[in-house]
């Protein structure tokens, strides 16, 4: 009996240690696929950081990073084919009302105020949102980015229908402005840091600060709610990791430049580090906590989207959004 109770002590142990074990090995890591929406920048410097400095290991995740399919980085979640993503308020709105809605929703802001507007060269006179009259814009054609410019003319006195519009995919800003285009809408911690690198002076006009409608999520953190549904606890994971990331990032911004550019080494480092400098402090703001969504904020651009009657159907108040998976 005693060299019994001491097999299965020893069998006890044993098992124990395997049961340790097969829960440290890579086995049990779950991979996750993270979309972006456009080639690697510091809008994404968070997530690499999270994965340099193996904060999403320590959460049992491993995560791949990959480019934007041909259909975009929403309908690579919404279908599955990425577990989060990169999205855009303004973008995932039609998807939000039609009969059939996509199954995408954001569950964390990767900047706290909406960075993007209109800019141009200093010499095109273009001070103020007015000043647009008469001038050409470079434009995708989107019905909510015609109305955007179109609202912020028209509170500034000025006629949109005197705007020439010329439909144009802007891939180089710099260059664009160089040619027969006056205006173009930019992210400016990128393009407008790049332009300021390169020597030029502009005029910017600010959507998030001239108007409160335009102060929207804009980029977000995206996921499908099926695979929420199916994972909660992995997507809390993958969202606290990603926290310390971005928040590493906040406190270390020349590191996390550095970290960026090993990642993508393509990348320009002096656009980088100054664009990395600037971007910072919109990453938490004023925010009670990283990536946390405020309902009005969100509410308010889509009850504008109603107004207007931009959208295939009504978009319910706070719809498309949750905070649940923030720790």
């Amino acid at each position: 009996m005693k060299r019994n109770k001491m097999m299965m002590t020893a069998l006890s142990v044993l098992g124990a240690a395997i049961f340790w074990l097969s829960g440290c090995s890579n086995t049990n890591t779950r991979k996750i696929t993270f979309a972006l929406d456009w080639t690697p920048n510091t809008n994404h410097t968070g997530l690499y950081v999270a994965r340099d400095k193996g904060f999403f290991a320590e959460e049992g995740l491993e995560v791949e990073i990959v480019q934007p399919s041909e259909d975009g980085a929403e309908v690579m979640v919404a279908t599955g084919r990425a577990q989060f993503g990169v999205g855009f308020q303004d973008s995932i709105a039609p998807a939000l009302c039609q009969e059939e809605e996509i199954p995408v929703i954001a569950v964390a802001a990767l900047l706290q105020h909406n960075t993007s507007g209109l800019i141009s060269l200093k010499k095109a006179g273009i001070d103020r949102p007015a000043a647009l009259e008469g001038k050409k814009y470079a434009t995708w054609e989107s019905p909510v980015e015609l109305s955007t410019v179109q609202r912020v003319m028209e509170n500034d006195g000025g006629d949109f229908s005197k705007l020439q519009l010329i439909p144009s995919t802007v891939y180089d800003v710099v260059t664009a402005l160089n040619t027969e285009i006056d205006c173009v809408w930019i992210y400016y911690a990128w393009d407008g840091v790049k332009l300021e690198l390169d020597g030029y002076e502009t005029n910017y006009i600010d959507f998030g600060k001239i108007d409160p409608v335009f102060d929207y999520y804009t980029p977000i953190f995206i996921s499908g709610t099926e695979f929420l549904k199916k994972e909660p606890a992995t997507a809390r994971r993958f969202l606290k990791a990603l926290r310390r990331g971005y928040e590493y990032a906040i406190a270390h911004p020349e590191e996390a430049a550095e970290i960026l550019c090993k990642a993508a080494p393509e990348l320009d480092r002096d656009l980088v580090f100054a664009s990395q400098k600037w971007i910072n402090d919109y990453y938490k703001s004023d925010a009670k906590k990283w990536g946390y969504i405020e309902p009005e904020r969100w509410n308010r651009f889509f009850r504008w989207l109603n107004d207007t009657g931009l959208m295939p159907g009504t978009l319910p108040e706070n719809k498309g959004f949750t905070n649940e998976y923030l720790n």
